[in-house]
């Protein structure tokens, strides 16, 4: 890639739509092979698929690979996750799952943790003023006893009396402590509750390798979060996988900028407004795609698309709040708004939940965006939302007021 000029390319918000999409795999028809190395694959090209708790219509990552692939099965993924171990479950921006062959990288992020816990009122809130004896005790129990869910660790108490937070009583508050500073993994989940293991025991050999170093790390994380956007801004490169600071994305794009890995650009937003920014050589090949739309897609609402409502804004005029947390007299929509993809636009949303008691999915709305709706998207909204009730498993769906 030849080094930026004192002109840099300007990439309208048609072309930054289509590069986000073609990198994020929404550019082409859902594959039609969804085995164990396709999934694999997808979650490897998005970098990671976020975890969600809320199951009033499907479990976040089933919902975001389902987008994708044409015959995704529940199984599968929890095969590369408790059988092969090929992918395991950390925090980027949230809890994710994330490919074990990057495991070494989350080391530094280990190190941080316990730094910042060590210092923070609010763990030794929960697991006491003094939180050193209780962790080596639930240590040592997860070594002889694992794997352990937190229920397994209710008559555990801090010696100083330290409280709980929802359910996190200190034992279950200790297992997520020594998670997420990488002395113990998740080992599996039963009805999506963790089970706990020593991470030496549920993947060796990423956790025997070494810790990159701050250059590594840094070269890791930026050069993999613009690979996988195609087009960025140097913030929107450090919040990928927010591992590292603004700055020290700045400076590693500038540098590579200048040893002509990546390219200076001019992002234009919708408003007109332009911002400094870097692109992939793929980018190119990427604007050129022309974005399926033969059917419509109903997003996730943690789909990495539309993680990032300023950038959705920005690029595609739709403006988007994810309302399960607002009291329900507030909302606008509804509990779980799937937004609905139509080629490189956002033309609408709806708001599904799955009656499991009767087998049915119900969704309110739709709701369209100004000049969408009309006969042949009414058409393909069913098309999709039958498809969506098939990959859930309801029996029957229907739109209810």
């Amino acid at each position: 890639m030849p080094p930026s000029t004192d002109h840099p390319r300007v990439i309208p918000p048609r072309e930054s739509r289509r590069i986000l999409l073609a990198a994020q795999g929404l550019a082409t028809p859902p594959a039609t092979r969804s085995g164990p190395v396709s999934v694999q694959r997808l979650i490897e090209r998005l970098g990671f698929v976020q975890v969600d708790s809320i199951n009033v219509l499907e479990r976040a990552h089933h919902l975001i690979l389902q987008t994708r692939l044409e015959s995704y099965h529940h199984e599968t993924l929890t095969g590369l996750l408790e059988k092969d171990r090929s992918l395991f479950e950390h925090w980027t921006h949230d809890a994710s799952l994330i490919p074990t062959r990057w495991y070494a990288h989350w080391k530094p992020r280990f190190a941080r943790y316990a730094d910042r816990a060590d210092r923070n009122a609010w763990w030794h809130e929960r697991l006491g003023g003094d939180p050193a004896p209780l962790l080596k005790r639930i240590h040592a129990r997860v070594r002889v006893d694992g794997p352990l869910r937190g229920r397994d660790l209710e008559d555990e108490r801090s010696e100083d009396g330290g409280g709980g937070w929802w359910n996190w009583h200190p034992g279950k508050a200790a297992l997520e402590h020594l998670w997420r500073v990488g002395k113990i993994s998740i080992a599996g989940r039963a009805r999506f509750e963790k089970l706990y293991d020593l991470a030496e025991r549920v993947h060796p050999e990423a956790h025997a390798r070494s810790k990159p170093s701050i250059a590594e790390h840094l070269e890791w994380a930026c050069h993999t979060a613009l690979e996988r956007l195609g087009v960025a801004t140097s913030n929107e490169v450090a919040a990928f996988w927010k591992s590292i600071p603004n700055a020290d994305a700045r400076a590693w794009c500038d540098a590579a900028v200048t040893r002509g890995e990546i390219e200076s650009v001019v992002l234009e937003d919708l408003d007109g407004k332009r911002r400094p920014a870097y692109a992939t050589e793929a980018s190119r090949r990427l604007a050129r795609i022309e974005p399926w739309a033969d059917e419509l897609r109903l997003l996730c609402p943690f789909d990495p698309v539309i993680r990032d409502r300023q950038r959705l804004a920005r690029r595609f005029a739709f403006d988007y709040r994810f309302e399960a947390f607002v009291p329900a007299a507030k909302r606008q929509f509804g509990y779980y708004v799937l937004p609905i993809l139509h080629g490189e636009r956002f033309i609408g949303r709806i708001d599904p939940k799955f009656d499991r008691a009767t087998d049915t999915l119900s969704v309110r709305g739709p709701w369209w965006e100004p000049g969408c709706g009309g006969r042949e998207h009414q058409k393909q909204l069913k098309t999709a939302t039958n498809r969506l009730a098939t990959q859930i498993g309801a029996a029957s769906w229907q739109f209810s007021d």
